[in-house]
């Protein structure tokens, strides 16, 4: 990882509203209006946002206010817990949304890829004063974003297809493991591959200890095979690791929850 970044919050500042300058002097203020679209959650700035980047120089989001809108931070409702929407990273949220749409005004000559965007909210959100491991990672998270949606970078259709099929081969690698040791761990009978070699028929808490450090050191292996997102790879999979059980209580819980809002909401509507 980098060196660690001293949070510097006075590199955002006022933007100015539309039509009015940038004051640079001033602390940034978020004015948001949600749109009327309620089926869409998303919110329009009244205010721009500043930012002096430590390489790029002032940066200025959006560009047209009128036409701009964001999800403030994009994070599936599963992982909301997690990461909010709302919190010390939203400033940063806010600039990485402006970068990736291509809606900002920087130095002449400054040209700002979608790689180099996320490097921008990772730093941003340090200044923010955002916690090292939520940042960190948040950063993983839009990097994936920008291997599997965004093609406005600067790699050829080789590397995109490389880091794909790594980042594919990472999570279905770590999953099907965790499955597996999962599976062991509570002496269920798994037919031809018999159980995980690292955990053994032993007691449960070495068992557990050993599941445990082969969830961090499998994925840190898998990790290298990214190159220079290698961070990115060994912190998804150590996270999806650790937290693939708690993930997938989130999703029956969620799943749950959105079959009783239906059957609620329809057995209303029926009796009126």
């Amino acid at each position: 990882m980098d060196t660690p970044l001293q949070t510097q919050s006075r590199r955002f500042y006022d933007g100015g509203p539309d039509g009015g300058q940038p004051d640079p002097t001033s602390p940034p203020l978020i004015v948001l209006e949600r749109t009327l679209d309620m089926d869409v959650d998303e919110f329009r700035m009244r205010r721009r946002l500043g930012y002096r980047d430590r390489e790029l120089g002032q940066l200025l989001v959006p560009v047209d206010m009128t036409t701009f809108s964001t999800d403030l931070t994009s994070v599936p409702s599963i992982f909301l817990w997690l990461v909010p929407r709302l919190g010390r990273h939203l400033p940063a949220a806010l600039l990485h949304d402006g970068l990736v749409r291509g809606s900002f005004t920087a130095a002449p000559g400054v040209t700002i890829d979608r790689e180099r965007a996320d490097l921008v909210f990772r730093a941003a959100m340090a200044d923010t004063g955002t916690g090292l491991i939520r940042r960190w990672l948040m950063w993983t998270a839009v990097t994936l974003g920008t291997i599997f949606q965004d093609r406005s970078t600067m790699w050829s259709a080789a590397q995109r297809l490389r880091w794909r099929a790594t980042a594919v081969a990472t999570i279905a690698i770590v999953v099907g493991l965790g499955v597996l040791a999962t599976l062991d761990l509570f002496d269920v009978p798994i037919p031809v591959i018999g159980g995980v070699p690292w955990m053994g028929d032993r007691p449960w808490w070495v068992e557990l200890i050993s599941g445990a450090l082969g969830a961090v050191v499998i994925p840190l292996a898998l990790g290298l095979l990214w190159g220079r997102l290698r961070a990115a790879g060994m912190i998804l999979g150590v996270a999806l690791a650790l937290l693939l059980h708690v993930t997938a209580a989130v999703v029956v819980l969620t799943g749950v929850y959105q079959c009783a809002e239906r059957v609620v909401t329809r057995t209303a509507t029926d009796g009126t």
